[in-house]
């Protein structure tokens, strides 16, 4: 593995134009000079020979995946912030591209580490990457331990008072182990009474429930992978949650989390369940029924144990501006994550990085090809722009959520943003998707342009996997800045929705977060230019205009974005 960065880089890339290997030296102790790609010869226009030589940088293997806090990574970073300046971009962040972000990388040693359920017929040590994916958020100390900590299923883990829904109605979980299922009660029953029917809500996701936990005082949380209810399959699971996981640094080393997070395989917990006298496929059903009461797994107790190597680390997010020539102090953001999940040695198969080409090289590409089409243009827009790539979105939106808690600009100065985490290769569509929709009045502007293309705005097709709660706008969104995720549209010209749904299971089942998300000559980019183009479009019209848009009252951002404009000067 790559060694992990311990301090502020200060990597100075003296790449030439064109696109060639060129040699780096970091500066940096113990760190070679080693090659890594250069920066493209590019065009004002959006083209998809531009893009194309972009995303086929970012995603070489000499940056090894991306992995933040790593030599590779961080020159990743680096090759973003040159081509910032290449293009036409201002630094960001008070002179500098860079905005440092103090985090820990935790990495457990496997073969010292141990996850052991002990029931009434023995115990039973679970393995690693194949039967569990366990680790600890922890990092006040380097072992951690959680001894016979009695399991009890909590169906799936939610506190929703909007929704009336408390699964811990009546029950004490400190110092327990919970049990349950990902995504929200109703959705494997289709039940449209309950939460959001099959869309997704936060409350849904792995993030929310760790949370949850950690408020009710739990030793550790097992979480039950099912794919469909997940959105992903096992692989993922496993490439994302085991090797280094990384935090934002705190004083108190996070310990007043879980002492141990983790994901088992349905086949683990159907086990486990028998093993207490209980019956899966009955407690499933019931969790998803109003009146659920917790379940104690009678007899199961959790002996779990990490080692972990924790060092400390400075990645970065990335950020240039361009300077609007009327009103300076008032901001359009583009933004994505820069970063991916690394090298994972214990991955089967002879290759070992993890690319992200689709995720997120080509939403890197694409901020910077709008970027350039800005800067290149004959004249300054009247408002700023600002393009930020930001850094540890696979570690759980850590970078925007530094971001946003840590603001270069103050969230009443952005007046909306657009967040692009995967443009990947199809077709044209003859719409566009906003994940989320009927969130903002971005969406009408939005639709103005598509309808002079002859094209629509189409809701999210997938709700139920919560993609709207699983990228770096919503870090965003949580301070009041309309934010907008918008992408390819799944009706294609040729194919029609059959091949663009097609398209994008192909590519959850067979490259999200897997060696395979690589670039390749064959990707169609006539999607992509188009994605580019219609956004290029909407960030001009919202840089040039004086109108400030809002989350709709329905929002639950709305009475945040209210209560953040009236720090505006023009509101005082």
């Amino acid at each position: 593995m790559p060694k992990t960065i311990r301090t502020a880089l200060a990597l100075a890339l003296a790449m030439s134009a064109g696109f060639a290997c060129t040699p780096i030296d970091t500066g940096s102790p113990g760190m070679a000079t080693r090659d890594y790609p250069g920066l493209p010869q590019t065009e004002p226009a959006i083209t998809a020979a531009d893009f194309a030589a972009r995303v086929k940088a970012l995603s070489d293997d000499r940056f090894g995946g991306r992995g933040p806090g790593t030599n590779e990574g961080e020159a990743a970073a680096n090759w973003i912030a040159d081509e910032m300046k290449r293009i036409g971009l201002a630094p960001g962040n008070n002179g500098s591209y860079f905005q440092p972000v103090a985090s820990v990388a935790i990495e457990m040693n496997q073969a010292a580490s141990s996850f052991e359920i002990e029931g009434p017929k023995g115990s039973r040590r679970l393995k690693s990457g194949e039967e569990v994916a366990f680790w600890t958020p922890r990092f006040d100390k380097v072992e951690q331990s959680v001894t016979g900590s009695d399991l009890v299923f909590v169906g799936y883990g939610v506190n929703a008072p909007e929704y009336k829904w408390n699964d811990f109605d009546g029950i004490d979980v400190k110092g327990k182990t919970l049990v349950l299922f990902i995504n929200d009660p109703g959705f494997i029953t289709n039940d449209p009474t309950l939460f959001k029917g099959r869309a997704m809500t936060y409350y849904g996701r792995w993030t929310y429930k760790f949370e949850e936990a950690a408020r009710r005082g739990a030793a550790a949380v097992i979480i039950v992978h099912e794919t469909e209810p997940a959105a992903y399959g096992w692989q993922v699971v496993r490439n994302s949650n085991t090797g280094s996981k990384s935090y934002l640094d705190g004083a108190n080393g996070n310990a007043d989390r879980a002492v141990v997070h983790s994901w088992i395989t349905t086949e683990v917990a159907r086990d486990l369940f028998s093993g207490a006298g209980l019956n899966y496929d009955e407690l499933r059903l019931a969790a998803n029924k109003r009146g659920f009461k917790a379940v104690p797994m009678t007899g199961l107790k959790l002996n779990a144990r990490t080692v972990s190597t924790v060092e400390k680390l400075t990645t970065r997010n990335v950020v240039g501006v361009l300077k609007g020539r009327v009103k300076p102090d008032e901001y359009v953001l583009y933004m994505g994550h820069w970063d991916h999940i690394g090298v994972k040695p214990d991955v089967p198969g002879d290759d070992k990085i993890h690319n992200g080409a689709l995720d997120n090289a080509s939403g890197i590409a694409a901020i910077l090809e709008m970027a350039e089409a800005f800067a290149r243009a004959p004249r300054a827009p009247r408002r700023s722009v600002m393009f930020a790539a930001v850094t540890l979105e696979e570690q759980g939106l850590l970078g925007s959520e530094y971001l946003a808690r840590n603001p270069i600009v103050p969230p009443h100065e952005i007046v909306a943003g657009m967040n692009f985490d995967g443009v990947g290769p199809s077709g044209p569509a003859r719409d566009m998707t906003v994940v989320g929709s009927g969130a903002s009045e971005l969406e009408p502007m939005l639709a103005r342009i598509l309808k002079k293309q002859g094209r629509y705005v189409s809701a999210d097709p997938e709700p139920e996997k919560g993609f709207f709660y699983r990228s770096d706008h919503i870090s965003l969104a949580k301070t009041g800045v309309p934010m907008l995720y918008a992408g390819a549209g799944v009706d294609l010209v040729e194919g029609g929705r059959a091949a663009g749904l097609a398209a994008k299971q192909d590519y959850s089942k067979n490259r999200y977060h897997q060696p395979s998300d690589e670039f390749s000559d064959s990707w169609d980019l006539r999607g992509p230019v188009q994605t580019m183009q219609t956004m290029h479009q909407l960030g001009r019209q919202l840089a040039n205009g004086r109108h400030w848009p809002n989350w709709y009252r329905t929002s639950e951002f709305h009475a945040i974005r209210a209560q953040s404009l009236k720090s505006r000067p023009a509101a005082r």
